[in-house]
């Protein structure tokens, strides 16, 4: 694990250059970490213990608003797809949905790729021990993601899978050889990463009159964080010199395709900025807290 680092820290771009023996040496670096921090998997139910632990604590201490949203029938109304329109939607709903319809990608994403990637027996190298680990924090994060609709008395989401077209190219995309998904797959999680950080940046004005549910949504979504950044790093520790030109490129189109297919979006982010920032990330815009408890590939330090 990467010691903690102080705020005034500097850190290299994730776009950084790095050496084959780095990127080694950092898979070996990362899977000591995600096993200290996630403990034993648990492959039959797509668990880790120390993941599991974690969402019990929070189940077991559940925070509830104060108050139903205004129509919390205008959620379940368009939670998996857009009915109403969206400029309409008080913030809180307009914020709820989106949510929702980004977790539910993350939830096809990784159920798709369970089946298609090797399981722990046969796994042979460290990257693929790491991916297993790595679907299973994943899916941790859908549960997490459940428990922000239940602090908002949401208890009837149900996980929906996609459309037909779209759900086989999830399906798809592990098939791919390793050089032709990774740039993709680093960029689908720095996309994650970034929405976090601008998630966070709103929470308060968004549940400026919830603040015990919203510190509720701050905690469980800066455990989502904490994995997030650690998986851009691991992410990028698949991708050598062509290959992380490539993903820099593909930051912009990717970004505005998937944005562009949730409707909330353009009245909850700044997509644009999004971009800017994710073309220019560097660790350093981490919150403290995060950091200390992540993981960064030593050539971004």
């Amino acid at each position: 694990m990467s010691a903690p680092q102080p705020i005034s820290a500097r850190h290299r771009s994730i776009f950084a250059p790095s050496t084959e023996a780095e990127r080694v040496e950092n898979f070996e670096s990362y899977w000591a970490f995600t096993q200290r921090r996630d403990g034993e998997i648990l492959e039959d139910r797509r668990e880790l213990t120390r993941k599991n632990e974690l969402l019990a604590a929070f189940q077991s201490n559940p925070v509830r608003s104060r108050r139903p949203l205004p129509d919390p029938e205008l959620f379940y109304r368009n939670y998996v797809r857009m009915h109403d329109d969206p400029r309409t939607f008080d913030r809180k709903t307009l914020l709820l949905t989106f949510l929702y319809k980004f977790a539910r990608h993350e939830w096809v994403g990784i159920s798709a790729a369970w089946d298609r990637i090797p399981s722990m027996a046969e796994c042979r190298k460290t990257s693929e021990r790491i991916s297993r680990y790595h679907l299973c924090e994943e899916f941790t994060h859908v549960r997490l993601f459940h428990e922000m609709f239940r602090t908002f008395h949401l208890d009837r989401v149900e996980w929906v899978p996609l459309g037909k077209w779209m759900g086989r190219a999830y399906g798809i995309f592990p098939y791919f050889p390793e050089p032709v998904m990774s740039p993709p797959a680093f960029v689908s999680e720095l996309m994650g990463l970034m929405l976090y950080l601008h998630i966070d940046a709103i929470l308060d004005d968004v549940f400026a009159d919830e603040p015990e549910a919203r510190d509720r949504v701050r905690a469980l979504l800066r455990e989502i964080m904490t994995d997030e950044m650690a998986h851009v790093g691991q992410r990028r520790n698949f991708i050598g010199k062509i290959g992380i030109r490539v993903s820099r490129a593909m930051v912009e189109p990717m970004f505005r395709a998937f944005y562009a297919d949730i409707p909330e979006s353009k009245f909850l982010f700044d997509i644009d900025r999004m971009v800017r920032e994710a073309k220019e990330f560097d660790y350093s815009v981490m919150p403290a807290d995060v950091i200390q408890r992540s993981w960064i590939p030593s050539y971004c330090t």
